[in-house]
């Protein structure tokens, strides 16, 4: 497995990994817990610990897949253009497992109650703390020698996973973090030019 030896090197690791398998050396307790010591340890605005999970591995990993293939036959009317949807959807039905990442809407609805001078901040505040553990989660996976990417098929999916999964009418689908081992490597990626993206004052 590869060893990184600086965050940077691990950040620079971590890529949109999209030919992914099953050849993984963990059991899935060990990566639930890891992605569990990974959500918990992230931070949020207010320590409000909004985001929550379910994670999807083997036959359950694929009946989500399987979900979201039927759901985009619905909306992808054009046969040809189906089949091109198709098969970037198995590809993510062949990864090993998919964590699925939500709001809790009640913490957040909460937190505005309690919190007034700050209510109208609280639901950016969540889509943070959900791109935070979205980042947290690549980079852990990275680090343990694995790939991912990261897919929104939400609203799409929502109501076919709350009834598939028991999820809680107050936790909102926000993303599905896809993982596995990887098979192929990454694209190739672009750097905006950092006179575009950054400006440095100082005396």
């Amino acid at each position: 497995m590869e060893e990184f030896n600086s965050l940077l090197e691990l950040q620079t690791a971590r890529r949109s990994f999209y030919v992914l398998g099953h050849d993984v050396p963990y059991t899935d307790a060990e990566l639930e817990q890891m992605f569990k010591d990974t959500i918990r340890e992230t931070p949020s605005a207010f320590n409000s610990q909004t985001v929550r999970a379910v994670f999807a591995f083997g036959d359950q990993h694929e009946a989500l897949w399987d979900m979201v293939i039927e759901r985009m036959r619905q909306v992808v009317s054009d046969p040809e253009a189906f089949e091109g949807t198709l098969a970037k959807l198995n590809g993510f039905k062949n990864a090993y497992g998919t964590v699925l990442l939500f709001t809790d809407t009640d913490v957040v609805k909460q937190l505005e109650t309690d919190v007034p001078t700050y209510a109208a901040n609280f639901y950016d505040w969540s889509e943070q703390a959900i791109g935070i553990v979205s980042y947290s989660l690549w980079l852990t996976a990275r680090e343990h020698g694995l790939g991912g990417n990261l897919q929104h098929y939400n609203p799409l999916i929502d109501e076919d996973v709350r009834v598939a999964f028991n999820v809680p009418e107050n936790w909102r689908l926000r993303a599905q973090f896809v993982f596995g081992s990887i098979e192929a490597p990454a694209q190739d990626k672009d750097y905006v030019a950092d006179e575009v993206r950054f400006i440095s004052v100082n005396d």
